[in-house]
């Protein structure tokens, strides 16, 4: 089974950068929809950004279009989110996962499966 290893969080000001990645484990996403989601404290977990197997199409939640961008590499099997314009109120561990039946379904992958350990995203004001 394909595990997402999610890394490269870390503490920015209001208004930096970080980029995440997310690798895969025991497998390959390559054909896989991948999304991006996240968990602030006290928080349901949210969607916040998906791309299709071919790429073909990416999907974000609202208040991080035009700032967040997803991103994949097919060669190192890699899946990425650069997040700019950063506030504190993204502030939360950020999750890789595959979206087994694509982008019109991502409530699915909210409600089954497994979750990885993450990366915390911590964005001082």
């Amino acid at each position: 089974q394909v595990q997402p290893l999610e890394s490269g969080g870390g503490l920015v000001q209001t208004g930096g950068s970080l980029t995440l990645s997310c690798t895969a484990s025991g497998g390959t996403f390559n054909f896989m929809t991948l999304g991006w989601f996240r968990q602030a404290p006290g928080k349901e977990r949210e969607f916040v950004a998906g791309i299709s197997s071919r790429s073909s199409a990416t999907k974000y939640k609202d208040d991080v279009k035009g700032r967040f961008t997803v991103s994949r590499d097919y060669a190192s099997n890699t899946v990425y989110l650069q997040m700019n314009s950063l506030k504190p109120e993204d502030t939360a561990v950020y999750y890789c996962k595959t979206i087994p039946r694509g982008l019109d379904y991502i409530s699915d992958a909210l409600k089954f499966g497994s979750w990885g350990q993450g990366t915390q995203v911590t964005v001082s004001s």
